[in-house]
């Protein structure tokens, strides 16, 4: 019997030798992003800090969006400078910086709602404000990793984002895996607030809101446990977390979906008369971020609109009998619409755009014999993002396999 020991692979070993370093490259963060926001409710602002630190990569300018009414007491290190709504921040070279500002959190929408609030016990905010928009200019295929951290007045107990905790649970852990620099963004509320938390297989869903509002938490969440496995079947893979931020007058009475997380008035049926709901219709834009080309809004609020009623009927929250009364409710409400094209899609123009989304549900699953449905035509235009006319005729055509006679319609001209 031979017991000699079996020869090293020495190409296979010296390809794992060589492989090493790229692992390692692709797990090394080239340079941190530390973000500090502290809540000033005397002044309605927050006072906010970014903290950058080179790794082996640094970003070289950053120029953010500021407009000089909702941000002021802009300084930092190295050089910044303003030009109209402009802040252009250069940090010096291969050394620790920071940049510092204050920003006004209350805002008022044209009906007198607030969609940002600050008092002296709570905070409700997006993230999207507090850290605005920029355009980052970094050393080449550099990546960043961030953490968001609160420091809360006295009596602020608690605070939620759209990010999951750190290990150590003083701070969230930003990401973004589309940009390679990560910003804090989605609705955020502190203070003294109340919240629920479920789990759902990966997913973590949290409804939080001021203490003392009638905020239906529960409510929400056991929502929740009929619809997560028809949103997973829908569109597809779900985010690792969603929060839900809820509130009472003087708050804007509607609901606002931004990424990971959406802000719902607390008076907002999670039912509505006609048969939809406020609150499966923002998910839909928050899980699917689907948002319509120029002149094709419609095709983001009318999927919005169209799966605000058939999700509640797969999950048997509507019965068949009443899912069918909220679309005869929308047939009629968009009846008079003669064209769907339009930068902002709503009331009768997205009721019309829903019954044409009807109709393509119907036409896929009768042309492919129930294999396919409108489910998979989302599920492929999900990763476009923004989606035209012409986008939805051809994951159309792919699911058919010919074009759609629904989608050949003066509806579209």
């Amino acid at each position: 019997m031979d017991i000699r020991p079996n020869p090293i692979p020495w190409r296979a070993l010296l390809a794992a030798l060589l492989l090493l370093p790229a692992l390692a490259l692709a797990k090394r963060t080239d340079y941190d992003v530390d973000y500090i926001v502290r809540f000033l409710p005397a002044d309605g602002q927050a006072d906010v800090s970014v903290r950058l630190t080179p790794g082996t990569g640094e970003v070289r300018e950053m120029r953010l969006r500021m407009p000089a009414d909702r941000y002021s007491q802009v300084r930092g290190d190295g050089k910044v400078t303003r030009k109209g709504d402009t802040i252009t921040w250069v940090p010096p070279k291969g050394e620790p910086a920071r940049l510092r500002y204050r920003y006004a959190i209350n805002h008022q929408r044209r009906d007198g709602g607030y969609d940002a609030r600050i008092t002296d016990d709570w905070v409700i905010a997006r993230g999207d404000d507090l850290v605005p928009s920029a355009t980052v200019r970094a050393t080449k295929g550099a990546d960043s990793r961030a953490r968001l951290r609160f420091l809360l007045p006295k009596g602020w107990t608690n605070v939620d984002t759209p990010f999951v905790r750190s290990k150590d649970g003083k701070s969230f852990v930003v990401v973004n895996p589309e940009r390679s620099f990560d910003r804090p963004v989605g609705w955020m509320v502190a203070g003294a607030v109340g919240t629920r938390r479920e789990f759902f297989d990966q997913m973590e869903v949290s409804v939080g809101g001021p203490k003392g509002d009638v905020i239906r938490r529960n409510d929400m969440l056991a929502f929740f446990n009929a619809l997560v496995p028809e949103f997973e079947r829908a569109y597809g893979e779900l985010p690792s977390k969603l929060l839900i931020v809820s509130a009472g007058d003087p708050m804007w009475r509607g609901g606002l979906s931004g990424p990971r997380s959406l802000f719902l008035h607390a008076d907002r049926p999670l039912i509505s008369e006609n048969g939809t709901s406020t609150l499966v219709h923002e998910l839909t834009h928050v899980i699917t971020r689907v948002r319509g080309a120029d002149g094709d809004d419609w095709i983001a609020e009318s999927l919005a609109e169209f799966y605000s009623i058939e999700l509640l009927r797969r999950a048997s929250l509507l019965s068949d009998a009443r899912a069918d009364k909220a679309q005869e409710w929308m047939a009629n409400h968009g009846r008079k619409v003669a064209t769907l094209t339009s930068d902002r899609s709503h009331g009768p123009r997205t009721a019309r755009g829903v019954q044409l989304l009807r109709e393509l549900d119907a036409e896929i699953r009768k042309g492919t014999k129930g294999k396919r449905s409108l489910d998979d035509v989302v599920r492929a235009l999900i990763p476009l993002r923004e989606v035209s006319r012409e986008d939805l005729r051809e994951q159309a055509e792919k699911a058919l396999g010919r074009p759609s006679r629904v989608l050949d319609t003066p509806l579209l001209d």
